[in-house]
């Protein structure tokens, strides 16, 4: 089995759903490779430029293997695999001529509809992005691949396209996609969407109060959706699926460990955004705890995450040159003599 992520923006918290699946096919015994595809990330509109592609596929890597080591599961079936490191063979380059013979630009547009960014002039390598997608789980020589909901067209694309070069088909599993903390799809490129995996428990607790949660609604809930694809998966992972949600004055705590109750207790307004944010928020920042710790504790992580992700440049304020003759000059305040100034 393999799962691939373009090493772009910094993880957030939905990468605990891919994470998560993970975890279980590990668990169940199964070898997975992640795949971390830092030419992919290339190719998509610019997403990782050059300069930063090697420090971002490290970043990712200590994220990942953080996530995996907090619900306690073994990791020694697991592999990484950086896409450069075999994307740029020359069989592998040979089957990327191939397959472009095959393939339309109407059907390479179509394939990565929801994963490539899309533009009115978009750059050649955005059809490429595909072709290689299609091509690595062959040159991986894997079974299936996972995926979220929005790589199901490419998957599509994968089983008609990999028989055209006499390579077998492979399965695939699709996994579901988080919300995001303001309804939409939950983004690195949209802070307001996201919690960071190295956020403070200060912020998870802000962002958790100020995320959309209208009461008795469950579609496209970003706070109900952190709990049915994150904290009851993480919870059976370590031994106790349950989601506890404490009441004041001395009323019984609600404890959850079906998803189709949480659902049903919060459409009826049993349980309201009120008592549910802070629930959330105390579990998220229970189980991201180990991820904090483990960054602390790694000097490598900590200087790779500069590296990947610099900060930006503050913007030098202009000074502007007023000259010697500006209404309100004092006497002796000139910015320099006619000679100087020419």
């Amino acid at each position: 089995m393999y799962w691939g992520t373009a090493t772009t923006g910094r993880p957030h918290t939905g990468y605990y759903v891919p994470a998560l699946k993970i975890a279980q096919l590990l668990a169940s015994g199964c070898e997975v490779v992640c795949l971390l595809a830092d030419i992919h990330g290339f190719l998509d509109n610019l997403k990782a430029p050059i300069a930063l592609v090697e420090s971002r596929v490290v970043y990712y890597r200590l994220v990942i293997t953080a996530i995996l080591e907090s619900v306690g599961v073994p990791i020694e079936k697991l592999q990484f695999v950086v896409g450069s490191s075999f994307q740029k063979s020359p069989e592998y380059v040979m089957d990327v001529y191939r397959l472009s013979s095959l393939v339309s630009e109407h059907d390479a547009k179509k394939a990565g509809a929801e994963v490539i960014k899309q533009s009115g002039n978009a750059p050649l390598s955005g059809l490429l992005y595909p072709i290689l997608q299609v091509l690595d789980a062959e040159h991986l020589q894997v079974d299936a691949q996972l995926g979220g909901v929005d790589q199901r067209k490419l998957f599509v694309a994968a089983k008609e396209w990999l028989p055209k070069l006499g390579y077998r088909q492979r399965a695939h599993l699709i996994n579901p996609m988080i919300a995001g903390l303001n309804g939409g799809k939950m983004s690195s490129s949209d802070v307001d969407s996201k919690i960071d995996l190295l956020d403070s428990p200060e912020v998870i607790s802000k962002k958790i109060r100020k995320a959309v949660a209208t009461p008795r609604v469950t579609d496209e809930n970003g706070i109900l959706a952190f709990v049915e694809f994150v904290l009851l998966p993480a919870a059976a992972l370590k031994g106790c699926k349950e989601f506890r949600v404490e009441r004041r004055d001395g009323v019984k705590p609600l404890i959850y460990t079906d998803i189709k109750q949480v659902h049903e207790d919060y459409k009826n307004d049993v349980l309201t955004p009120q008592l549910l944010k802070p629930a959330v928020s105390a579990a998220l920042v229970s189980l991201m705890a180990p991820i904090q710790a483990a960054y602390q504790a790694s000097d490598e992580w900590r200087e790779i995450t500069l590296k990947a992700y610099p900060p930006p440049e503050k913007k030098q304020k202009k000074i502007k040159d007023r000259g010697t003759r500006y209404p309100g000059n004092k006497v002796g305040e000139s910015v320099g003599s006619l000679d100087q100034q020419i």
